[in-house]
């Protein structure tokens, strides 16, 4: 159940980004939503969300890695 739960909450900036993704996509080939009133607009939004989505995955990646200590395994091996 918990890990259910890990994955749709790591789901969620998953499809955010992919938003992203896809309103810079669309500004690039001059497919605009009426929301935006300017090019401009729609891509620094789809760019913010892009970001915002990579950031939050990335976050998650390093906290967990940090509580399993995963960092510190790799380094001594890489020492010795």
């Amino acid at each position: 159940m918990v890990r259910n739960l890990a994955i749709l909450i790591l789901l969620i900036p998953g499809v955010i980004a992919a938003i992203g993704i896809k309103l810079m996509r669309d500004t690039l080939f001059d497919d605009f939503y009426s929301i935006f009133f300017y090019s401009w607009i729609q891509f620094t939004f789809g760019l913010l969300l892009f970001i915002g989505g990579v950031l939050f995955l990335g976050g998650f990646i390093i906290y967990r890695d940090r509580k399993n200590k995963k960092k510190e395994k790799d380094l001594h091996l890489k020492d010795g």
